[in-house]
This record gives C-alpha cells, sequence and structure tokens, in this order.
C-alpha cells in the first residue's frame, strides 16, 4: 500500500534503512526530517523491533505525525510527516541576544 493509497501526498523524501542498527536509524531518520519543510512526508523503511520501535517514539516524542505500513515479516514503512515550526505557526523567535536579556555578544 502507498502513501497515495492511505489518502496522503507522496513522500519528499525516502530512505532505506533495512539493516541499519540503533541509533543510526533514527539520526539518520531525523537528520532527513530536519530538511524537508514542515508538512512534508519523508518515508523511511525499516526493519521491525527495537528500529521500528525506537524511530517511531522518538520521531512521535518531537511532534511528527506517522503512518506505519507493514512492509514483510520482517520490515516495516513509517511515513513521517514533518512537524511546523514557529516560522510556520507565524511565531517570532526572540534573537539570540534577546534571549539573553541584553544586547551584548559574548567572547
Amino acid at each position: 500500500m502507498s502513501a497515495a493509497d492511505q489518502g496522503l501526498p507522496p513522500p519528499a523524501a525516502q530512505l532505506d534503512l533495512r539493516g541499519t542498527p540503533c541509533p543510526l536509524n533514527y539520526i539518520r531518520s531525523k537528520l532527513a526530517l530536519e530538511k524537508l519543510q514542515p508538512g512534508e512526508w519523508l518515508q523511511v523503511d525499516l526493519d521491525l523491533g527495537e528500529p521500528e520501535q525506537m524511530v517511531a517514539d522518538g520521531l512521535r516524542c518531537e511532534g511528527h505525525q506517522l503512518e506505519r505500513q507493514l512492509l514483510g515479516s520482517a520490515s516495516v514503512r513509517l511515513l513521517i510527516c514533518r512537524a511546523g515550526g514557529a516560522a510556520a505557526s507565524g511565531q517570532v523567535l526572540p534573537s539570540s541576544a534577546a534571549a539573553h536579556g541584553n544586547g551584548d555578544t559574548l567572547g
């Protein structure tokens, strides 16, 4: 079943991380998501078990939406929608100087 079959847009990027050990699969998934715009989808193929659980749990904790597709008896496909950041929500982030309460720079 493809993303389109589930009513999802096609993924902007795809990773095949089957056979990749933990925590590298989580790190690679997270880095790939950082390259996407909020609302874009990443497709990640993983081994069942700990790799799936580590990636899914970690990315859910960061606020990303996940859809799961079983690929066979040993692997799974995660479709991950990158969560929106402050820019997507219209919030203005303070500059680093303002965040520290003054305009002084360290150095």
